[in-house]
Order: structure tokens, then C-alpha cells, then sequence
């Protein structure tokens, strides 16, 4: 019985998604150039949608292997890395939820990339305070920006934004 509803669920899912006309990243892998072009078919501002949602994606990988570094560098006993693992952890948090909204273009795209623009910002201001000596925390640093940048154009293409 059990089974039976994981599976129904499942199944839901998939229907969900596929009636959304969503694309799907599947083990990390970006939808092929077709689907691409079909989703910017179906919806013209698909594409800001996409090119957010795979910058999220990318500053969250950035942020969890800084906040990894950071954490290292707090155990060493570098005590004034401990604000940069918190920021790097949170604005990673964030950037997964606002991968996973904006790529189904979901109803509050606008909410999560506000949120998302501002705590890259915030966090790529604390690794800039670094980045002159820590190739990391600068790549995190660039990284956070190129994501704040990707959420305030996508917010111009939410429906919010299209008022």
C-alpha cells in the first residue's frame, strides 16, 4: 500500500511538471538546446527564467564549498571566518530554493529572487572583505554577484514585474 502511494506520487509529480511545461534538470545535467527552445517558445520570458535558475544552481555550489573553506579556516582558529561560513551557508540555502521556484516559473519568483539578490549580496560582500587574499572567497565573491545580477533582471520577467 505503501508502495502504491510513493508511486501515485510520483506519478503526480511527473504530470505536474510535464501539464507545467516545465524542464526538468535531471543528475545536473541542463536541458538540451531543443527544450530550450521550446520552453522559450512556449513562454518569452522563459530564458531569464533558465539563465537564473542555472546561476542560482552555480552560487550555491560556490557558497557550500566556501562555507566548507571558511569553516576550515574557524577551526584553525581564523575566528573572523565564522560570519562568512553563516553567510555562505544561508545565501547557499537560498539560492537552491530560488533555483527550484524559478525554474517552473513558480508563482512567487519574484519573493525568492528578491530574497536570493539580496543575501548574495550581503554574502558577496563579506567574501570581498577576504578576497584579496583567498582565492576562494574571491571566486565566491563573483559568484554571488553574477547571481544577484541574474535575480533582479529575472524579477523584471516575473508576473509581478510584468504589472
Amino acid at each position: 500500500m505503501i508502495r502504491t502511494k510513493l508511486f501515485g506520487a510520483l506519478g503526480l509529480l511527473a504530470v505536474s511538471f510535464a501539464v507545467a511545461g516545465t524542464a526538468v534538470s535531471v543528475g545536473g545535467k541542463q536541458p538540451d538546446t531543443a527544450t530550450k527552445e521550446q520552453s522559450k517558445a512556449a513562454d518569452p520570458h522563459m530564458s531569464q527564467f533558465m539563465d537564473c535558475a542555472k546561476e542560482c544552481d552555480d552560487c550555491a555550489r560556490i557558497c557550500n564549498m566556501c562555507a566548507a573553506h571558511c569553516a576550515k579556516m574557524v577551526a584553525e582558529g581564523k575566528k573572523e571566518h565564522l560570519e562568512t561560513v553563516r553567510t555562505c551557508i544561508d545565501c547557499a540555502t537560498l539560492c537552491q530554493s530560488a533555483s527550484a521556484i524559478v525554474i517552473k516559473s513558480g508563482p512567487f519568483s519574484d519573493l525568492i529572487c528578491t530574497a536570493c539578490a539580496e543575501a548574495c549580496k550581503r554574502c558577496g560582500d563579506a567574501c570581498e572583505k577576504h578576497a584579496e587574499h583567498d582565492a576562494i572567497m574571491k571566486q565566491c565573491a563573483a559568484e554571488c554577484r553574477k547571481c544577484e545580477k541574474a535575480c533582479r533582471v529575472m524579477m523584471k520577467h516575473t508576473i509581478k514585474g510584468d504589472k
